[in-house]
């Protein structure tokens, strides 16, 4: 029997994936055809080009309109992860005199787990742009942004972001109920939830699907700051619903004989100010190619 070969996959190459994005955000081939410097007629190639490449279309078009097909969604998810790659390690080589100041927001959850390592490399790629941070809850930042007082948010969103129009999606993670390892806070009627504001979507979520199911419960905790949900689990006084790559050492999710319900999904997305500097847009790349890289 011949030993079964290796089947290499093509690559798509980054000029096609940028043609791509200027078609999803232009909305037709021939703006788009503007912003890559090609003719409408070598645009309508690449597209061709993907698509045989993929085996499927990646838009749907007719007279008036070109839309992104379902695939078409995930691809441009991909192709901006990729391009911001792309431009985040070119950027270390041939823009080392980008400079200014980026005014980026951020939640609690984004801030513990994921700024300290973003924002020291991106001090290592661009010395010479100083990054001022404020920490808030995604309402706020998004009021902030509209504002002028910010310059971009990564928000945490659930399956609506209402006033976030233009919102890029960095990564979806699923939510978990969570609690203390060999605790009791789940046997307990009603259930006691630690959770925070009502716009927060991780509550929005908890306290929906518990009431969908029947059962019955209490707030017995409340903070804003993901070091105080963890206290409240520890403290076994409360279950969660927390993002399931939080879950860690004593804090497990909860058992699911404990019949608690499922939930969903939530989204961290990238929102940015009109008209953004050249050091924006840089910490934008290094911010999408940080999730990209998770």
């Amino acid at each position: 029997m011949n030993a079964p070969q290796n089947i290499q996959a093509p690559l798509l190459e980054l000029d096609l994936l940028k043609t791509l994005v200027a078609i999803a955000e232009t909305g037709n081939f021939s703006a788009a055809a503007d912003v890559v410097h090609r003719t409408p007629s070598a645009v309508s190639m690449q597209v061709k080009r993907m698509e045989e490449l993929l085996g499927r279309p990646v838009f749907a078009r007719d007279s008036r309109s070109v839309n992104l097909t379902a695939d078409g969604e995930i691809l441009l998810t991909h192709a901006r992860r990729l391009l911001a790659l792309n431009r985040e390690m070119i950027s270390r080589f041939i823009m080392p005199d980008v400079s200014g100041e980026v005014r980026l927001g951020a939640g609690d959850d984004v801030a513990e787990r994921f700024l300290p390592n973003m924002l020291r490399r991106f001090a290592d790629s661009h010395p010479c742009v100083t990054v001022n941070v404020v920490v808030d809850n995604s309402d706020n930042l998004i009021a902030r942004i509209q504002n002028r007082q910010i310059d971009l948010a990564i928000l945490t969103c659930g399956s609506e972001c209402p006033g976030a129009e233009g919102l890029e999606v960095l990564m979806e993670e699923g939510l978990v109920w969570a609690a203390l390892k060999g605790g009791v806070a789940v046997e307990q009627n009603p259930l006691p939830v630690s959770v925070w504001e009502e716009n927060c979507s991780w509550r929005k979520a908890g306290l929906e699907g518990l009431e969908r199911i029947g059962r019955a419960y209490r707030i017995a905790f409340q903070s804003a700051h993901t070091s105080g949900q963890r206290a409240a689990l520890l403290a076994d006084l409360a279950v969660a619903p927390l993002p399931a790559s939080s879950l860690g050492g004593d804090i497990i999710e909860v058992n699911p004989a404990c019949e608690l319900p499922t939930l969903p999904s939530y989204t961290f997305g990238l929102l940015l100010r009109e008209e953004p500097s050249a050091s924006i847009r840089a910490a934008a790349d290094h911010i999408r190619a940080s999730f990209a890289q998770r």
